[in-house]
Formats: structure tokens, sequence, C-alpha cells
């Protein structure tokens, strides 16, 4: 199985949360000819990775790849959020990225956040490194979980969750996962202090 096969693998899951197709995931991802795509889908298929029904992964196939899943507020969009979901991508295959709701972002955060969670779900979704994203449900961090089964959750440097409570959470569902801890190389850039030297800048305080 090479890169590309992949990169089919990875779009036919990101399709089941999604609900597109996996042939458009692929084709708006990689150049290449529709043609080549069903040849290498006929393949995987005939391999075992990908159902006859050429929509949804075998369970051989979902474990071909490792689904990385991560979360947080995502109101500014700062350079240490692109290097925290850089390395949470470089952990697997897929990069799932959970955005909080407004009433939990502003739980989170003593304040209203800017931009509401369509936005910010939108703006993540933007970005190269980012397979999916979505908005998360309200008081329960572990319906997400459930629904897309990560092999590892990835938290990054200020996220306050206990690891713990995590592991213990996901058994309660089923689900297996291993914790990574990431590390910011600027752990001093914020949204909440780029907001705010922003307002001492604009109104000179």
């Amino acid at each position: 199985m090479d890169a590309f096969d992949k990169e089919i693998i990875t779009a036919f899951f990101v399709a089941s949360l999604s609900g597109d197709t996996a042939t458009d995931i692929i084709r708006k991802k990689i150049s290449l000819s529709p043609e080549y795509i069903q040849e290498k889908i006929d393949y995987l298929v005939k391999n075992g990775f990908i159902e006859n029904n050429k929509k949804t992964l075998t369970e051989f196939g979902r474990n071909s790849i490792r689904v990385v899943l991560a979360g947080g507020v995502f109101d500014i969009i700062h350079p240490g959020h692109i290097h925290t979901l850089r390395a949470a991508k470089a952990l697997g295959n897929v990069l799932v990225v959970v955005i909080a709701t407004d009433k939990t972002a502003q739980k989170m955060k003593n304040r209203i956040p800017l931009h509401n969670m369509e936005l910010r779900k939108d703006l993540v979704r933007s970005l190269s490194m980012v397979d999916y994203a979505v908005v998360g449900y309200e008081g329960n961090i572990f319906k997400s979980v459930e629904i897309i089964k990560p092999n590892i959750i990835a938290l990054g440097y200020d996220q306050v969750h206990q690891e713990k409570f995590i592991i213990d959470g996901c058994k309660k569902i089923g689900i297996d996962v291993s914790i990574a801890r990431l590390q910011s190389p600027i752990p001093d850039i914020k949204s909440s202090k780029i907001e705010n030297d922003y307002g001492k800048s604009i109104y000179g305080i």
C-alpha cells in the first residue's frame, strides 16, 4: 500500500464523518484523473480495505490508519495553534479537530468568543494539516470521541484536561486511546494575550 492508498482510505474515513463522497474529497486534495482514482479504489476494495459498496471502510481498512483527535476554542488562530496542529497531524494519518461550542468557549475563556463556533470551525477546517473539523457537543466531551473513535487524543500545552480522566472516560464508552501532550515552542502566545495586546495598541492603553 502506497501513500496515495493511505490518502484514499483517509478520504473514506473523513467522508464517514462529513457526509461528503470520498471521491470528491480526494479530488479536492489531489489532482488526478477520475479513472486513476477509481482504479485505486477498486484495488483497495479487492484487498479488503473498502467495502464492496465503495462507500465505507472495512474494519481492516479503518485499522490501517491512525486517527488523531485535537480540540480547542480557536478563536484567534495564531502560530501556537499552527505548531500544535502540525505536531498532532504528525502523530497519525488523519487529524480531526473538535471546536468548542460558544457556551463552552465562554466558560473556558471567561468572555464571549470573538467568532461564533461555525466561523471558528470553518477557519480551522481551512488549515492544510486539518482533515476535518466539527463543533463539539455541549457539556459532553466524550460524545465527539464516541463518534470519531480516535486512536490518539492530542492535548495542547495549555489544555488542562487530566489525562487519566480522558482515558477513563474513553474506556467507559469502549474506546482505547493514547494521549499525546504536545508542546509549543512559543507558549507565551495565547488568543487572550493577542486580543488584550491588540486592544491596548488600538486604544493606546
